[in-house]
């Protein structure tokens, strides 16, 4: 099968190029640069383009059969800093690839939301697909709600077959460098005190990267068109426990308490358990061990974990937008 995945240079992109790749699939990467890991023996099929640039997204994905849509602005800093760029992108854009989706006649679109849709939602027990969502507070949660809108809404009038996603906040090696886990090892490695946003008690259902990865190809079947999944490990790990753990891996610094973040999600427990029984995917990796993981997974970037960003795009950040999903 071949496979058009968006964002495939990011952090969790790259990860499902290299499952395609494992699963005798051929992956196209479709995104604002070539994937830093993919190149030499196992490169991929690569189509460089901005996702909101319709001619660059039709060509990428003429000839696929399928679509991983993981690309967005998914730095809630950096949507917050600039929430034009993340509407244009997350929704607009989402807009243009359903489009050429449906005109290319592709067999099987899957949509990376999160599970951030399910703030403030309640439920008894834990949240599932069908719980009823909450308006959301934050513009990130709104634009993915938004793409989850647009998705849907292109299944129900023009017939294309489509899966939702909503990912737990994934980790991992190639996380960057803004990303919690990423960004307490990163001071703790510099002997620097780790800062946490508020007491520190909130908590979010981590996801190990690679374990994430098999649950989005886990997606690629016929009996998941038309659903919406969870792909959530049942873990919940507060933001003080991650600094607690970084400090046993890497350095035993002190830890601070700043400001808490605005408009912060509040999450209830969210149930997997679709997932499980529906497409056999359940992730086996405790935090704990992923972050073990992911500190060993430095020795090959320098001890950073955006060595090779910063190698290729030469501190011009604003102009190369990472596209890569997830947050805490």
């Amino acid at each position: 099968m071949r496979v058009l995945v968006t964002g495939g240079a990011g952090f969790v992109g790259s990860h499902v190029l290299d499952r395609l790749q494992a699963c005798g699939h051929e992956p196209r990467n479709f995104d604002l640069l070539a994937s830093p890991y993919h190149c030499n023996g196992n490169s991929v099929d690569t189509a460089i383009g901005d996702l909101r640039d319709e001619a660059a997204v039709r060509a990428a994905i003429r000839g696929c059969d399928a679509v991983l849509h993981l690309a967005a602005v998914a730095d809630v800093n950096q949507v917050v800093q600039d929430p034009v760029r993340a509407e244009d992108v997350n929704v607009r854009g989402t807009r243009i690839l359903l489009d050429a989706a449906r005109a290319e006649g592709i067999g099987h679109f899957v949509y990376a939301s999160t599970v951030w849709v399910y703030g403030n939602a309640v439920d008894a027990n834990a949240v599932t697909e069908d719980t009823p969502l909450s308006l959301p507070t934050h513009l990130y949660t709104a634009t993915k709600l938004a793409g989850e809108m647009y998705t849907k809404s292109y299944g129900e009038l023009y017939g294309l077959p489509h899966t939702i996603l909503r990912f737990g906040i994934p980790y991992g090696p190639r996380a960057r460098a803004a990303a919690v886990l990423a960004a307490f090892v990163a001071r703790a490695q510099a002997g620097e005190p780790i800062s946490i946003a508020g007491d520190g008690a909130q908590t979010r259902q981590f996801v190990y990267v690679e374990d994430l990865a098999h649950g989005v190809l886990a997606s690629l079947v016929p009996q998941a068109v038309g659903r919406t999944y969870n792909l959530v490990r049942d873990e919940s790990v507060s933001v003080r426990q991650i600094a607690d753990i970084v400090r046993e891996l890497v350095a035993d610094v002190p830890v601070v308490h700043g400001p808490a973040r605005a408009a912060d999600v509040k999450l209830a427990r969210v149930s997997g358990e679709r997932a499980a029984t529906e497409l056999g995917w359940s992730p086996g990796t405790p935090f704990a061990e992923g972050a073990r993981r992911y500190v060993e997974s430095l020795s090959g970037t320098s001890g950073s974990p955006s060595a090779w960003a910063a190698s290729i795009i030469a501190g011009s950040a604003p102009t190369v937008l990472r596209q890569d999903p997830g947050a805490l």
